[in-house]
């Protein structure tokens, strides 16, 4: 049976260092900062990433280039392996298209997973895979697992400010304004397909104390069955926010003393630049057992 190997991009918040004690590869995320090209975690780190977004360099993101791509899927195959592509939901960007015209062309070696997640749910697939690979399972088979679990994961997001959503369009400056007068701080939903509007607090308490309630919601709702079976995980991710994460670690993990909290990541970069720093996000996922 070949040897499957996994790919996916820096919007899985796996960093290239734990990609290689992982045993995975990740495609770097490319962004052009005022004039210049950069790559995550190649020559762009989180700090000097949010240096330029504090600064209001102009900050935009792109996908990674088609030949970056083909020469890494070409590289890993030259020993008769297969490759299970998991690249950020095609919701939220066209590179999940762009690589499944490419894949096209190796002759069904490689099995790209539009399995709708990104940031931490995203990881979790990655490692989910990892360990399906590890089992034997052949890259068809990974895909179909991770298919049929697709839907199952929730990221919700509270924003410390509303600056960098009408800075990229996404909010009307009249909505900016209001909600700067007001001192609101939006809890934002990622189910899959796009960034959505959750709820409108005031505060960073009572944003947590929303997305507990939205975690015991799905807990006690469409992932109860999961949750009785040992399969859901919750993870935490941030923008430039070390602290609020560290702490809000430790209440999820007393709120949902037999679900795991299992990992606490920056958030990727290309979801940062729409959100700025401060932001505080949790999420969870059915795991592969």
């Amino acid at each position: 049976m070949a040897k499957v190997k996994i790919v996916t991009d820096s919007n899985s918040g796996i960093t290239q260092d734990e990609a290689k004690k992982l045993g995975v590869f990740v495609l770097p995320m490319p962004f052009r900062i005022d004039d210049d090209d950069y790559f995550e975690d190649i020559n762009l780190t989180q700090e000097a990433f949010y240096e330029h977004l504090q600064a209001d360099a102009s900050v935009s993101t792109s996908q990674p280039a088609v030949a970056d791509v083909t020469d890494l899927w070409t590289k890993l195959l030259e020993d008769g392996s297969e490759i299970v592509h998991i690249p950020m939901s095609s919701g939220l960007s066209e590179s999940c298209h762009a690589a499944e015209g490419l894949a096209k062309e190796f002759g069904g070696r490689v099995e790209v997973v539009d399995n709708q997640r990104i940031s931490i749910t995203q990881k979790q697939s990655v490692l989910d895979a990892k360990l399906l690979a590890d089992r034997g399972a052949s890259a068809a088979e990974i895909k179909e697992v991770l298919l049929k679990t697709k839907f199952d994961s929730s990221i919700y997001i509270s924003l410390d400010t509303l600056k960098y959503l009408k800075k990229g369009g996404r909010l009307t400056p009249a909505a900016a304004l209001i909600g700067t007068i007001l001192k609101i701080k939006p809890v934002l939903q990622i189910q899959g397909e796009k960034l959505d509007a959750f709820k409108k607090v005031q505060t960073l308490k009572k944003a947590k104390e929303v997305m507990i309630a939205a975690l015991r919601s799905d807990f006690e709702t469409r992932f109860r069955p999961f949750v009785e079976a040992g399969e859901m995980n919750i993870a935490i991710a941030h923008t430039k926010n070390d602290e609020e994460a560290a702490l809000f670690h430790r209440e999820l993990t007393a709120a949902f003393p037999n679900i795991p909290v299992t990992f606490c990541d920056p958030l990727s970069l290309s979801v940062s630049c729409h959100i700025g720093p401060g932001a505080l996000a949790c999420g969870c996922m059915r795991i592969v057992r």
